[in-house]
């Protein structure tokens, strides 16, 4: 069976949506910033549980807060890839009401939560951080050494296909 599902990455400015979706459909980390104007798609076909999926990826633009993420961007998505910066507070302070804005837009799809740059800290302040956030649902991932960017894309896609 094949299907086809429309992804979107959301978050603040600067997080590495782009790394992530680089690092996952490329295997490639580019250390050269990148700003994403509007939005960018890509697509992967992947299996899951002998289904071929076809992810359509949408890079959209980010923002310091998400409500002025542009409306139509967010329709039709299937799933939702909500990345945050760990060295940066700013972008998951407010995650339970971003989260919660998000679900206005798009009540039932699913959301995977990622912590990006985790390579950029050591283990005792990501483990503080981990505990502040306290959800065993937010995968902690660095788009630079490539740890946890497949298991975060493949776990949205398994919700998906529920």
């Amino acid at each position: 069976m094949i299907l086809s599902k429309k992804i979107i990455l959301l978050g603040h400015f600067g997080v590495g949506k782009t790394s992530l979706i680089k690092r996952f459909i490329h295997q490639i980390f580019d250390e050269k910033y990148q700003t994403t104007i509007g939005v960018k798609v890509d697509k992967k076909v992947v299996d899951i549980h002998g289904v071929d999926l076809t992810m359509l990826i949408w890079d959209i633009a980010g923002e310091v807060k998400n409500e002025r993420v542009h409306y139509s961007y967010m329709l039709g998505a299937h799933g939702i890839l909500y990345v945050f910066d760990v060295t940066r507070p700013s972008t998951y302070e407010n995650l339970t009401n971003e989260i919660s804005q998000i679900r206005q837009t798009l009540p039932i799809a699913p959301i995977q939560v990622v912590g990006n740059k985790t390579d950029l800290l050591t283990e005792n302040s990501l483990d503080s951080i981990k505990s502040h956030l306290s959800s065993s649902h937010i995968i902690y991932s660095s788009a630079k050494e490539g740890v946890s960017v497949e298991n975060a894309f493949y776990d949205l896609g398994k919700a998906m296909l529920k």
